[in-house]
């Protein structure tokens, strides 16, 4: 074998172990990668878990609002990227515990009585008026002393929450998408989308309950969302007995 030869068979051997060195290497970033993923969400490979889709309060007949339709595919994206599987349940026929399989629930309580339980049991400190009556507090949130009013299509707020309520190391969260109406919902599910990996690393798979503002819906649709503030703190106290005050916006800390 002439020097050129054994060059060029050298010269393919180091290609191959170079190649096959960078496709080890990017299968163990990306393996990493979902395996935070999977942490986050409590959804490991073949786990289970459940999807609670509420109603159109707008409607007479069980119907699903087409934001919500949207946020619910946002939300199976991110668990088939998992490698999990869904059961889709209604509000009213959703009967399980918490900690057994990650749960996504959709809708404010207005429009889905299985968020009302949630908030009861585990937001103690937000209040959402459903008051039917057309009025300035319509569909206002209550957290803690501070109350955020709805201004349809211009200013409108949601609260993304991952909660535990357990301290078991196997035990799976609950993902709530509590919103003014149904745009937001959808705001909050492809917040989630795009920012799960911040979320991971600054909350790690701890409880968190953000709340979300959601800005000119009818010119941007779902897409301009800021994050007005972390409430976990007062979302988890239970409200004080004294008169709130009120506030159409909350500045970020």
């Amino acid at each position: 074998m002439n020097d050129d030869v054994r060059n060029l068979v050298l010269g393919v051997v180091a290609a191959g172990i170079s190649a096959a060195l960078g496709w080890v290497a990017r299968t163990y970033l990306w393996r990493r990668k979902l395996r935070r993923k999977q942490a986050f969400f409590g959804l490991p490979d073949n786990s289970e878990c459940m999807l609670v889709v509420n109603r159109d309060p707008a409607t007479s007949e069980p119907a699903v609002h087409r934001f919500d339709v949207f946020a619910l595919l946002e939300l199976s994206a991110l668990i088939k990227d998992c490698g999990a599987n869904v059961q889709v349940v209604t509000q009213d026929t959703a009967q399980q515990g918490f900690g057994e399989r990650t749960e996504f629930c959709v809708g404010g309580p207005a429009s889905n009585r299985r968020m009302t339980a949630h908030m009861a049991a585990m937001l103690p400190g937000v209040r959402v008026n459903v008051d039917a009556e057309p009025g300035p507090d319509r569909g206002a949130f209550q957290i803690g002393t501070e109350r955020h009013r709805l201004e349809a299509g211009v200013t409108e707020y949601v609260l993304l929450a991952r909660l535990t309520v357990t301290q078991r190391r196997d035990a799976r969260p609950v993902f709530l998408f509590c919103g003014q109406r149904a745009i937001t919902n959808q705001a909050a599910t492809r917040y989630l989308a795009r920012n799960h990996e911040r979320l991971h690393r600054k909350h790690g798979n701890n409880s968190f309950v953000l709340l979300l503002k959601v800005v000119n819906s009818q010119a941007y649709g779902p897409d301009v969302v800021e994050l007005v503030a972390d409430v976990t703190r007062a979302a988890q106290t239970p409200l004080p007995s004294q008169t709130v005050s009120t506030r159409a916006s909350h500045r970020a800390s």
